[in-house]
């Protein structure tokens, strides 16, 4: 009976200190650390598009620019630039082209026809130099100041016109053009027949600049002062011949003397 006992406890301890050792080896494997997936990189903001220090360096644009900020246009057309999808696109004029013009052309307009002739130069959505040319198939195109203030677009061959009532001028160069804002500059102002009933009238030509050889040659007065300034010099010289003649005759009249003395 002992050593069945010895036996038995000698089998009950193997099985106690068997058990850990076998729940280990049969308990499945620990998962692998599950791999995180990289983070994709935020999206970049969109270029955000000063029009105001774009105008102010490119052009010369100072008139338009100044319009477009005594009437908050630039407002308006800035919230469009930046804050939508569909852009913008400016038609410029140069500061020569206002110049062309009288500046009643300008000054008569009240504060919203002003404002509407500004907006009459901008397309409320970006368009490139190559989609005028499809673009000129949908003609007229509304602008920014809306109905019944449109444009007629014409390609001619790759050149394009831009025309309102009373000017047709052509793009003459890209300021600016990445989407969505499209800048372009014009030799001539856009005139709808809405703010102006007859064709505006040009400034006055500027006065025809002194020749520059009309300077060169000597005025009347100088020539009489040259004229003064020789004579006083020949009457000088001709009264100094008159004195040495003078003189000589008087050794002449002297010498006659005294021969006929020693005679």
């Amino acid at each position: 009976m002992g050593s069945k006992a010895a036996i038995f406890a000698t089998a009950v301890l193997a099985v106690l200190f068997a058990a850990p050792a076998l729940a280990q080896t049969s308990s499945p494997p620990a998962p692998a650390p599950m791999s995180l997936a990289p983070t994709p990189a935020p999206a970049p903001a969109p270029h955000y598009v000063d029009l105001a220090e774009l105008l102010s360096v490119a052009g010369p644009f100072h008139t338009f620019l100044n319009y477009l900020e005594k009437t908050n246009v630039i407002e308006t057309f800035q919230s469009q630039a930046n804050n939508t999808k569909v852009g913008i696109t400016i038609f410029v004029p140069k500061d020569s082209a206002f110049a062309a013009l009288k500046k009643s052309t300008f000054s008569n307009l009240t504060s919203d026809q002003l404002k509407t002739l500004l907006l009459y130069h901008a397309f409320p959505m970006f368009y490139s130099l190559a989609e005028f040319k499809n673009l000129s198939s949908l003609n007229p195109v509304n602008t920014f100041a809306g109905s019944p203030y449109t444009l007629n677009l014409t390609d001619d061959m790759g050149s394009i016109y831009v025309q309102s009532m009373w000017s047709r001028p052509k793009i003459a160069s890209s300021v600016y053009a990445t989407k969505p804002v499209a800048i372009y500059a014009l030799n001539k102002v856009l005139l709808p027949m809405q703010l102006f009933s007859k064709e505006p009238p040009l400034a006055p030509a500027p006065a025809p600049a002194p020749e520059s050889g009309a300077s060169d040659a000597p005025s009347p007065a100088a020539g009489k002062a040259g004229g003064l300034t020789g004579g006083k010099g020949d009457s000088t010289s001709a009264a100094h011949n008159v004195g040495a003649v003078s003189f000589t005759n008087s050794l002449l009249l002297a010498a006659a003397g005294c021969l006929m003395l020693l005679w």
